[in-house]
This record gives structure tokens, sequence and C-alpha cells, in this order.
């Protein structure tokens, strides 16, 4: 590298968003066919920014707490980070974020992150300066945001992501664009943005999600299940099962949802499995001091927040420690490679479920007492440990100097469930697995997004 270039990659990585390159207008869609889809029309004139720019001097004035309030929740993260960090409190809450919990994360986030280039996209097209640069008097309420004003990227991830939850959650539609409404707006009250800006984000971001929410609508997931459970020796035993259809749902990237089915198990009573059955049946989880922690922790992944949601809650604070409200482009990016990849995930180890239709523990041994009902469908391979495995695995790609704890997270996620009493080991190393082999369709996808950049990107 010459020393011309390491003196502009420095001075790059000092101002912070100058350091992507290429630009993250250019970087691989998941939905939506590329950022230069959905053309932006040209900012207003010069006379009708000046009346703008005289909006946005007032509004930066306004000292009502209640708009000085939201400027400061909105601007805690990256655009994406109170949508996602919402979707996750919903979900821990036991409010509905749609019918199944992976498919709201992969399509708010996808959408998050198409709208999000096509907003850099036309940024560099336009390259509008920010009122604070048009105006030397304005004094922004938070950081002035690297990369031109317009179109809002705050706006067309706000829209974007309300327009998904509206589908996802009709019941609530009004509620979510009332907040993204609050979300863009807070960018003007900021002194950032133009109200032209703001617009502009607003119908880029509502385009986009229509495409996404056009993909969720043939994904498979409303198909109704006609069969019937599967009887014999070695087989689960229940009714209607939980997930079932989910085997046959679309994928983002796998080829199908069987492309890593794991290998069939072993017979029921076969030396293997009577021996990982010993090991559950044996396994300490009387109430006690000495197994306090560990039946805590496997209450806790089994809870709303365990189950899924804290894969997104550890991002979310790893973000705030990085500064990535400073990268609003690869924030998106890493919301949309962990929620897409738990999503097919979910479907892969729904498939491999419904293939074996394998008993749990207690359904080989009545005599069993797992520390709490094991859910309602079959045992193998394990949906906590594929889908804590995929999210971690891809989790250590985008924050490496954390993989060693995230896959540490996972690890106790998938032991938790022989810590309960509701899988086999091997239930347990056939998610982990899967789960590994999911995430790895999603790093060589990112590997090849056309995000890497020198001087120490992500």
């Amino acid at each position: 590298m010459t020393i011309s270039k390491m003196m502009v990659l420095a001075a790059a990585a000092a101002m912070g968003w100058a350091q992507e390159t290429p630009h993250p207008g250019d970087w691989k869609t998941w939905v939506i066919a590329s950022g230069r889809e959905h053309a932006v029309a040209a900012p207003p004139s010069a006379p009708a920014s000046r009346e703008e720019l005289e909006w946005v001097k007032a509004a930066v004035r306004e000292s009502n707490a209640q708009v000085v309030a939201s400027v400061r929740y909105w601007d805690a993260g990256p655009p994406a980070y109170r949508w996602m960090e919402m979707i996750a409190k919903r979900q821990s809450a036991g409010q509905s974020v749609g019918t199944y919990f992976a498919r709201a994360y992969a399509y708010a986030a996808m959408a998050a992150y198409d709208a999000t280039v096509a907003a850099w996209h036309a940024k560099r097209q336009y390259g509008r300066a920010r009122p604070t640069e048009a105006d030397g008097s304005i004094r922004a309420r938070v950081v002035v945001p690297a990369g031109g004003s317009y179109p809002s990227d705050y706006s067309a991830t706000a829209f974007a992501v309300a327009s998904v939850m509206a589908y996802l959650v009709p019941g609530e539609a009004e509620r979510f664009i009332a907040m993204a409404e609050e979300a863009g707006k807070s960018r003007l009250y900021a002194g950032v943005e133009y109200p032209s800006d703001y617009q502009a984000g607003r119908e880029l971001g509502e385009r986009v999600a229509a495409q996404v929410v056009a993909k969720a609508r043939i994904d498979g997931s409303d198909a109704v299940w006609t069969g019937t459970v599967p009887s014999g020796r070695c087989m689960w035993t229940g009714t209607n099962p939980g997930n079932v259809t989910a085997a046959n749902w679309k994928p983002v990237l796998l080829l199908s949802p069987s492309e890593f089915r794991p290998e069939p198990p072993p017979a029921c009573d076969s030396p293997a499995v009577q021996a990982d059955l010993a090991g559950v049946r044996s396994y300490p989880r009387a109430l006690s001091t000495a197994n306090l922690v560990t039946n805590a922790r496997a209450l806790y992944w089994q809870t709303p927040e365990g189950v899924f949601p804290w894969a997104i809650l550890e991002m979310n604070r790893w973000m705030l420690e990085d500064k990535m409200e400073r990268e609003p482009a690869r924030a998106a990016r890493a919301y949309a490679l962990v929620g897409a990849a738990g999503y097919d995930a979910f479907i892969a180890s729904q498939d491999g479920k419904f293939a074996y239709w394998y008993p749990r523990p207690a359904q080989l041994d009545s005599s069993l007492a797992p520390l709490f009902p094991a859910p309602n469908f079959p045992s193998y391979p394990s949906n906590h440990s594929t889908l804590s495995a995929s999210r971690a695995e891809v989790l250590a790609y985008l924050f490496p100097q954390r993989a060693e704890a995230i896959r540490a997270m996972a690890k106790e996620a998938g032991d938790s469930r022989i810590w309960a009493g509701i899988h086999f080991e091997m239930d347990n190393e056939a998610g982990m697995m899967l789960g590994r082999k999911v995430a790895g369709k999603f790093v060589e996808w990112a590997e090849n997004d056309g995000s890497s950049c020198e001087g120490g990107c992500r």
C-alpha cells in the first residue's frame, strides 16, 4: 500500500462513515434488486430549501420536553437500533410480533437494510448538504452524521420496518406508523435533516417495505397443516404439533429447508440413545442450592427473551459500545444477517424435526420429571441449539473480538435443554452442527456482499 493511500485511509477512518469503500449504496441487497432500483426524485430547489432551512432553525429551538425526549430516544443508536429493540422487547413481554418470531426479525431487518442501501445510493447521487452545513448558526442537538441528508436514512429505515410490522401485526398498524413518524421527525428537530429529507425517506422506506411484504406473503408461512402425526416405534407422540408447516417454508439463502438436514438419529432403544437418556435422567435438577445456577439458567433460556431475542439484545449492547450510530449501513447489515440467518435456521430445524418425528426424553421414560414441560413438537434436532449456534456464528463473524463470549452463550443455551430434561445430548449436538452450517451460508454471502473495505472495517 502506498503512503498516499495509507494517508487517505487514515483520514477516512477519522471521518467515520467515509471509511466505507465501496459505497454502501452499492452493497448487495436482500429483497430489492439493488440500491438503485428505487429512484428518488431530486431534492427541492434552492429557494424551497431556504424556506425549509428556516423551518429547521425554528425546530431546533423547540423546547417542548416531549420533543427533546424524542430526539434523545431515537438518537440512542443507529437508525435500526430502536426498531430491533422494540421487536425484541415485544417478544420478551409476550406481545405479538406476528405468527412466528423468527420471521419478524428476518423481514424487518432485511427491510431496514435494503432501505438503508437504497437511501445511501440516493445520498451519493444528490449530495445534499445538511442544514448545519448550509447555516452555521444551527446548533444540532445530536452529532451531525456523515453523508448527505437527502433522503433520510432514518425515515427510510423507520417506515420500512413499521410497514413490515404493520403487515405482521395489523391490529397495531397505526401505532407502528406513528412510531415511524416520530422517529423520522426526530431528525428534523435535531437539526440534521430537512422536511423533504424526511418525506423522501418515508416514501422510499414504504416502497422497499412493499417488496419485502410481497416476498413474505408467498413464503409459505400461511399454510395450514393437513397431515397426521405418524405412529410407531421411536416416534413422537402428541397432537397439534407446533411449527409443523415451517418445514416447508421458503428460506432466504438455503437451497431448500433440507439442504443441511442432520443424519437420522439412532433408534430409541439403541445403546447410544439409552446412554443419552440416562444422562438426562441423572442430571440433578431437584430444587436445591447446589442446582440453583443451572436451574436458573435453564429457566432463563426458556423465557421468551431466552428463546430468541437474547441475541438481538446482546448485539444492541455491542452496537452502543462500538459507536455504530456512526456506521448506519454496517449496523443495518448486521441486523439483517443475524435476522435472516435465524429465520433459515428455524426452517432447517423444523425440517429435521418433522423428517424424523423423534420422541422427547420423557416420552421414552415417563418417570423423568423435566424442569418444565417440553415444547409441543419433536425432539431432534434441538431448535434452541440450532437457532443459538446459527446466530452466534454470524455474530462471531461480525464482532470477532467477542466471538468467544457469544459462542459460550450459544453453548449454554443448548446445554440448558439437557439441564432442563427436555432434550437429549444428540439433539443438542445435531442442532449446534446444523446451526453452524446455516451460518456458514450467511457468512459466505456477507463476504461477497460488496461491503468489504481496507482500513479496519467490519
